[in-house]
């Protein structure tokens, strides 16, 4: 597959800007991979879908407020430090990336808060917009994340065109999210509500983890047209035994194991093991999932609309085939559907 293939016309105005209200309420399109046919229904409805014995496996990681706003030293220029992960936590060291980064050197301090009272040193330099950033902070470590993230906002993706908001918090955040160490949310697992997790759970359908801290490679530009080429950042995850035997034991009984989200899907494929089973797995993975690929364990998937050119366009297309998903995407401009996190959601089966 080239990177062309997934170019696709998508007008601004379908790039979902604000949450809707009620998050089990967004539209839901049922793409079906036997008969090729397509349904339009509301997420709520994804119930009908699934039986006793069947398992949803969520990604319960925790989007931390990785986004903060400081000032430089002597020039006193605003700065925008995404954080991205905690290197070392005795010496309170950070791997981040900095704009506007031409303006930032080894030696630089960095002032965070209203009164300034976060201050950090750089000491690296990782890639051209990324730092190490040595926080100068005296108390224990947990006081430390505490005031750290009390001045950090809400991480939104670039699409969406506005600063966080107190709403965001919430709203950004899968409510089983349990894991923190994720700077991109599991968008799939957002339009679940307590009422339809509550009815899943009273029809039989079992709800398994997976956790996967979602990072920015999901958003990093493909540069290759030969996606055979391309090289996906790295991301921690773990599946643990309670989730491996609970999909273990429904593909024994041939149920359907659905995966909530590309990242779940990713990291299934991860932990995969012999006879359409999985086996526990406790790293990092790398995994490129693009068509063709044989999916062993996962029977369905539910998935938000993604942007041209994405690594997550490409999974779905991946599992779903992509003649068809590439029909179900352009149904979807079509049909006014929502793109992005806070966007329509699909459901493959």
């Amino acid at each position: 597959m080239k990177l062309s293939q997934f170019k696709f016309r998508l007008p601004e105005e379908l790039i979902a800007q604000y949450p809707i209200d009620h998050r089990d309420e967004v539209r839901l399109m049922v793409v079906n991979r036997k008969t090729g046919e397509i349904e339009h229904k509301i997420f709520k409805d994804i119930l009908g879908y699934f039986n006793e014995g069947d398992v949803m496996v969520f990604n319960d990681t925790k989007v931390f407020p990785a986004l903060l706003y400081g000032n430089k030293e002597k020039t006193g220029a605003r700065i925008e430090v995404f954080l991205l992960r905690e290197l070392n936590a005795d010496n309170k060291l950070w791997d981040v990336l900095v704009e506007p980064a031409r303006k930032i050197r080894i030696g630089n301090k960095l002032y965070f808060g209203d009164d300034e009272s976060m201050v950090a040193e750089v000491i690296d330099n990782t890639t051209s917009r990324g730092r190490t950033l040595r926080f100068l902070y005296d108390g224990p470590h947990d006081e430390f994340k505490a005031a750290l993230y009390a001045l950090g906002h809400t991480p939104l993706p670039e699409y969406i065109k506005r600063e966080a908001n107190e709403d965001d918090a919430e709203a950004y955040q899968c409510i089983f999210a349990a894991k923190e160490g994720a700077v991109v949310a599991p968008a799939a697992g957002l339009h679940f509500s307590r009422e339809l997790l509550k009815r899943l759970e009273i029809k039989g359908v079992e709800q398994a983890f997976i956790t996967v801290h979602s990072g920015l490679g999901n958003f990093r530009e493909i540069d290759v047209e030969d996606l055979t080429k391309h090289r996906m950042d790295s991301e921690q995850m773990v599946a643990s035994q309670t989730l491996v035997d609970t999909v273990n034991n429904a593909k024994d009984n041939e149920k359907k194991v659905c995966a909530v989200g590309t990242s779940v899907l990713r990291g299934i494929a991860t932990a995969v093991s012999m006879g359409g089973h999985m086996k526990t797995y406790d790293g990092w993975t790398n995994k490129f999932i693009f068509p063709p690929y044989d999916f062993t364990v996962t029977d369905a998937l539910v998935s938000n609309f993604h942007m041209p050119y994405s690594t997550m366009l490409m999974m779905v297309s991946a599992f779903g085939g992509y003649d068809l998903v590439k029909k179900a995407y352009e149904t979807a401009v079509k049909e006014g559907y929502k793109f992005g996190a806070y966007g329509d959601a699909m459901l493959i089966i």
